[in-house]
């Protein structure tokens, strides 16, 4: 599986780094990014808790 952030949607709130810091952190621009890599098996169920949460839907995991 891997993590997506749509750049556009993104208000760089923060919550995703927040839930899974493993696979988001926030950019310069102050949005979210995901790692690049496949998430290991342990990072999954956090990765998809922070694409529920997301308040503005800009996370994408598959």
């Amino acid at each position: 599986m891997k993590a997506y952030v749509d750049k556009d949607a993104c208000i760089g709130c923060g919550l995703c780094s927040g839930v899974c810091p493993e696979v988001f952190e926030m950019d310069d621009d102050g949005k979210a990014k995901a790692i690049e890599e496949e998430l290991s098996t342990e990072a999954e169920a956090a990765a998809k808790d922070a694409e529920d949460q997301c308040p503005v839907n800009a996370i994408t995991v598959e």
